[in-house]
């Protein structure tokens, strides 16, 4: 399938709503408790982008895919590594700030109907090619532990586990996500 990968506009942020939610409910069915995922509303995701997007950090690139029947399809975000206090290693941002030569995938969703059709490749290969543009030297994002499928993905991707994990409380149910690594090309 082609489509084209560009920067998420103020007038995608309902459908990149679509997406996430409609992606939530696909990935974490059986995974995250279904009372998080009954409680996902598109309105409020939306406007949750709408917001940010006029104020956000340069830094920080949110991207779609649109398809030219079907409109946008997927979405992903990227920026600097976000370290979670207590989780990094020392010499690392001890702060909490972010890590230098280290980016990260926050998220990556595809509409159900078009998972295993290469846009989440295509949207994985613009946001390996937008950290090592701002000179970023590595990756990292966060997956939930039992999502078997994503973790697969990544792995294609050429990610790996790292060992480090994170518990999520959501809804008062621990949830765990493996944190996944790789270096980017071009680099050592």
């Amino acid at each position: 399938m082609s489509c084209a990968i560009r920067e998420m506009t103020v007038s995608d942020t309902d459908a990149v709503a679509q997406a996430r939610v409609q992606g939530w409910r696909h990935a974490y069915a059986g995974i995250v408790p279904q009372q998080v995922i009954d409680g996902l509303d598109t309105g409020r995701v939306s406007a949750g982008l709408r917001d940010s997007l006029p104020g956000k950090p340069v830094d920080r690139i949110h991207l779609v895919a649109e398809d030219a029947g079907e409109g946008v399809i997927g979405w992903a975000h990227f920026g600097p590594y976000r370290p979670i206090d207590g989780l990094d290693e020392p010499g690392g941002a001890a702060d909490g700030g972010e890590e230098p030569g280290w980016g990260e995938l926050y998220a990556i969703y595809v509409l159900p109907a078009f998972i295993g059709l290469g846009v989440g490749r295509a949207l994985m290969a613009a946001t390996l090619d937008g950290l090592a543009a701002r000179g970023e030297e590595r990756a990292r994002l966060w997956v939930l532990r039992d999502n078997a499928p994503a973790r697969r993905f990544y792995e294609r991707a050429g990610f790996r586990p790292d060992g480090a994990e994170n518990v999520l409380d959501m809804d008062g149910v621990p949830v765990t996500e493996v944190r996944y690594a790789r270096t980017l090309a071009g680099t050592p």
